[in-house]
């Protein structure tokens, strides 16, 4: 059903990453929270770490929209979905404005998203080291491209009074309205480590305090009155909102009858990195999703009949991993009993004989260790042989983020054969119902893969 949705938003950009988009964007989310409205958390691109933040200052999942893993023709739609019941909608934008995949022109980038949403746009600028050629910075961002409409600047790691008067004067020539300027706040940084920052699940008392602070820096040096009204300038929007079950249904895979089998799916401080999508496929599918945390938890949820064992940290926590030996004796007896097995990055390392030396679950032959090379982006991929996710041919879009290396990368069966970028391989493994690799794959875009995983599980009273 086409509907019209009417909401105010705003698209939290900068010219570069390490600008402050996440203070801003988090500290809008909270600070406007805080006055009562419902706000509806997002973030571009395949992020999985600021969500959590996001999350943390709403109250809200936090959403990924990214055109690359879940193609364009379904950004506003799952946009539509995350907002559902908001008052305001506040998307925090990846790397610089105008950045995307590799070689792909706009695609994936935080102005495509700006321009598919017809959202205004809020540029975080470091004034750190610069003072009358901000107007020129700002100038070129706004004019660059015509359908991208920046409706103000917010000034960030301003050092003085003065400092603040000449930007402000720079920008007054250029006619862009400064909606905020903000000073250095050591109470509101975040830690970061090799692959970002510190997930919430990680640092709770010490995410909630960070995350206090950025709305306090926020309602202390923006103008909140002047960004909600830009937020409510935004046009409607139309278009039927992402729904999983109607996205379930246009794949030609209703939910199954008879009992709802026990979908487990790994959480905790290890296992941080989903998308709020999966598990509500996974439900509209027919599953009862129970999570779990590996790091506390010594037997898998009763009845458990598929598992989901998503990204994470599992090198920081190794030998707390390794020392649970219940659990993952139960995991490889699940595994070895054919049950459905859907393991991405973090959860093929767990799956994996050893990690940097501790056992792991075992289920795979293949060791894992860290390493100081960064193996990041978006992969174009097609399954080489049937799974319990997908069957052969299956086309997919994914991504790639982490520091690790498995020896051997794939099976004699693998999961998927990578045919960009670079030349082709294949990586990860599909065993019996194992289905592990290190590609991210957005479940919006492959909804079968939900239904797919139900179907094949364990029902409750079946044997295991």
């Amino acid at each position: 059903m086409v509907s019209t949705l009417r909401i105010p938003r705003l698209v939290v950009a900068a010219p570069s990453s390490g600008s402050g988009k996440t203070t801003v964007a988090t500290g809008l989310m909270a600070a406007f929270t805080g006055r009562g409205l419902t706000v509806s958390p997002h973030k571009a691109g395949p992020d999985y770490i600021d969500p959590g933040y996001h999350a943390l200052a709403t109250g809200r999942p936090g959403r990924n929209l990214d055109a690359y893993l879940c193609g364009t023709e379904l950004l506003g739609p799952l946009f539509a979905h995350g907002a559902a019941g908001a008052d305001l909608a506040v998307v925090e934008g990846v790397m610089g404005l105008y950045d995307g995949a590799a070689g792909q022109g706009e695609l994936a980038s935080t102005a495509q998203l700006a321009k598919a949403l017809r959202a205004p746009v809020v540029l975080v600028v470091d004034g750190s080291s610069q003072s009358r050629s901000v107007a020129a910075l700002v100038h070129g961002f706004a004019s660059w491209d015509p359908e991208v409409r920046i409706g103000g600047v917010i000034l960030n790691k301003v050092g003085s009074d003065r400092h603040e008067e000449l930007l402000r004067e720079a920008l007054d020539e250029a006619g862009v309205d400064v909606l905020g300027v903000l000073r250095r706040t050591p109470q509101a940084a975040t830690p970061s480590r090799h692959l970002g920052l510190v997930p919430v699940a990680e640092r709770e008392p010490d995410a909630v305090a960070a995350v206090a602070a950025m709305a306090e820096q926020v309602r202390a040096g923006c103008d909140l009155d002047a960004l909600w009204a830009l937020a409510r300038s935004a046009p409607p929007l139309t278009g039927a909102p992402w729904d999983p079950a109607g996205a379930l249904a246009g794949a030609g895979t209703p939910p199954p009858s008879g009992p709802r089998p026990v979908v487990a799916v790994a959480g905790g401080a290890a296992f941080t990195f989903s998308y709020a999508e999966h598990a509500e496929l996974l439900t509209a599918a027919g599953a009862e999703v129970v999570p779990f945390d590996p790091l506390r938890d010594e037997h898998l949820p009763e009845s458990t009949g598929a598992l989901v064992i998503g990204g994470g940290f599992p090198e920081v926590y190794a030998p707390e991993l390794s020392a649970n030996a219940a659990l993952r004796a139960e995991v490889a007896a699940l595994a070895a009993a054919g049950a459905p097995v859907a393991a991405e990055c973090a959860g093929l390392l767990y799956l994996a004989r050893e990690l940097d030396g501790a056992p792991m679950c075992g289920v795979l032959d293949a060791s894992a260790r860290m390493t100081e090379r960064l193996t990041l982006g978006y992969r174009d991929a097609v399954a080489v042989g049937d799974s319990v996710l997908a069957p052969a041919g299956t086309r997919v879009s994914g991504h790639e983020f982490h520091r690790t290396r498995l020896e051997p990368g794939a099976g004699t069966a693998p999961a998927w054969g990578v045919v960009r970028p670079g030349p082709p391989r294949t990586e990860g493994f599909v065993q019996g119902g194992v289905h592990a690799s290190y590609l991210h794959v957005h479940w919006a875009a492959l909804p079968t893969a939900a239904a797919r995983l139900v179907a094949h599980a364990v029902r409750p009273g079946a044997p295991v």
